[in-house]
C-alpha cells in the first residue's frame, strides 16, 4: 500500500483534511450522502471487529507475563484470572492519560503519537536485539542447524491463500480504525506521507528480518512450545533472562500502542456517532457553555474505553479456546475489511466526479 498504493492513502488524506473527518464512519458516512444512519452501522461493524484485536493484545500480554513471571498472580496474593484485570486496568489508565485530555475538534492527539513514536523505536529496539541474539546463539549450538531447519520446514507456497492473504492485509491498512486514525486523522502535513512511503516499508522491513531465524532456532530447541511465545521462551530456556525480560518488554510496549490508539479510534467513532447524537436529542444544551460541553464529552469518551477494554476483556475470555493470535489477528482483519469497497469506492468517486466538473 505504501509503496505501490500510496496514491489511494494521499486521496483519503485529501478528502478527510479537505471535509474535517475524525473517523473512518465519518469518511464512509461523508461519502455516501452524510447518512447518520450508515455512520451507526460502520461504527457498530467497526466495534464487532476490532473487539477480538484487542482482545489479542491483552492474550499477547498477559502470556508474556505467564512465561516471564509466573509466580506474579501468586506472589500478590491472586489467582491466575486476576492477571488480564491488571492488564486491563493499566492500559484503561494509560489510554485515558495520553488520550482524552483535553478535546480538539481535529481529534489530533500529539501527545499520544509522540509515545507511539517512542513505543515504536522500543519494539523495533528491542526486537532487532532479540532476534540478533537467537542467531549468535543458533550459530554457537551444535544442535541448531539453520539451514537443515529451512529445508524440513520450507514448502511450496499456496499461491491462492498467498494472494488473499496479501489483499486482506493490504485492506487491513486502511480500513483498521486504529491504521485510519494514524495514518489519516493524526496526519498534520500531507508532505509527510512522502516520507512514509520509504520510512514504513523500511521499517517493517526491520521488524520482520529475524521473523524466520527465530522460528527456525524455536522448533529446533522447543518443538513442544507455542510458536507464539519463542521470542521470550527461547532466550529463558538457555538462562538469558535478561533478553527475554526485553523480548517482553518490546512486545508490551508494541500491544500497548495498538490497544491504545484502537480503543480511542473506537471511542471517538462511538461517542460521535452513537452517544452525543442520542443525548443531543435528548438534552437541552441552550444553557451550556463550550466547557461544560467539552467536560461532558470528556467523561463519556473516558467512560467509554473502560467499557471497550471490559469488552476486548471478554472476547479475550470467549476466544480462550483459540491458540493461535495470528488467527484472531486474520478474524478481525476479515471483519473490517468489509468497509474496503466503501472506502474505496467513495475515493474513486470523488475522483470521478472532480474530473466531470474540471471538463464542464
Amino acid at each position: 500500500m505504501f509503496t505501490l498504493g500510496w496514491r489511494v492513502i494521499a486521496r483519503l488524506i485529501l478528502i478527510a483534511k479537505r471535509e474535517h473527518i475524525t473517523s473512518i464512519a465519518d469518511f464512509i458516512a461523508a461519502r455516501y450522502g452524510k447518512s447518520q444512519g450508515l455512520a451507526v452501522v460502520v461504527t457498530l461493524i467497526a466495534v464487532v471487529g476490532i473487539l477480538p484485536y484487542i482482545a489479542l493484545q491483552l492474550r499477547g500480554i498477559t502470556m508474556g507475563l505467564e512465561i516471564v513471571a509466573p509466580n506474579l498472580a501468586s506472589d500478590f496474593g491472586y489467582q491466575d484470572y486476576h492477571v488480564s484485570w491488571f492488564v486491563v486496568g493499566a492500559l484503561a489508565m494509560f489510554t485515558m492519560l495520553f488520550g482524552t485530555r483535553h478535546i480538539d475538534n481535529t481529534e489530533h492527539h500529539r501527545g499520544m503519537m509522540m509515545a507511539i513514536a517512542f513505543e515504536s523505536i522500543v519494539k523495533l529496539v528491542a526486537f532487532l536485539g532479540v532476534g540478533i541474539f537467537i542467531v549468535y546463539l543458533a550459530l554457537n549450538r551444535v544442535e541448531v542447524d539453520l539451514v537443515q531447519m529451512a529445508k524440513q520446514t520450507y514448502q511450496s507456497p499456496n499461491i491462492p491463500t498467498l494472494l488473499i492473504h496479501t489483499g486482506l492485509t493490504m485492506m487491513a491498512i486502511l480500513c483498521l480504525p486504529r491504521q485510519f486514525h494514524t495514518m489519516v486523522v493524526e496526519n498534520e502535513r500531507a508532505q509527510d506521507l512522502h516520507t512514509a512511503r520509504w520510512l514504513f516499508p523500511l521499517y517493517l522491513i526491520l521488524m520482520g528480518i529475524f521473523v524466520l531465524p527465530i522460528a527456525w532456532v524455536g522448533q529446533s530447541m522447543l518443538s513442544g512450545s507455542p510458536a507464539d511465545t519463542y521470542v521470550i521462551s527461547v532466550p529463558m530456556s538457555v538462562g538469558a533472562d535478561d533478553i527475554a525480560l526485553l523480548a517482553f518488554l518490546g512486545g508490551t510496549s508494541a500491544a500497548s500502542g495498538m490497544v491504545i490508539v484502537s480503543t480511542i479510534a473506537l471511542a471517538i467513532m462511538v461517542s460521535n456517532d452513537l452517544v452525543m447524537p442520542l443525548l443531543l436529542r435528548r438534552m437541552r444544551l441552550t444553557n451550556r457553555n463550550h466547557k461544560h460541553f467539552s467536560g461532558l464529552l470528556l467523561i463519556i469518551r473516558r467512560a467509554l474505553i473502560l467499557l471497550l477494554l471490559l469488552g476486548a476483556w471478554a472476547f479475550y475470555q470467549a476466544l480462550g479456546s483459540i491458540h493461535s493470535l495470528s488467527a484472531i489477528g486474520f478474524l478481525s482483519f476479515a471483519a473490517i475489511t468489509q468497509f474496503s469497497p466503501a472506502l474505496i469506492g467513495g475515493c474513486i468517486g470523488v475522483k470521478a466526479i472532480e474530473k466531470g466538473c474540471m471538463s464542464v
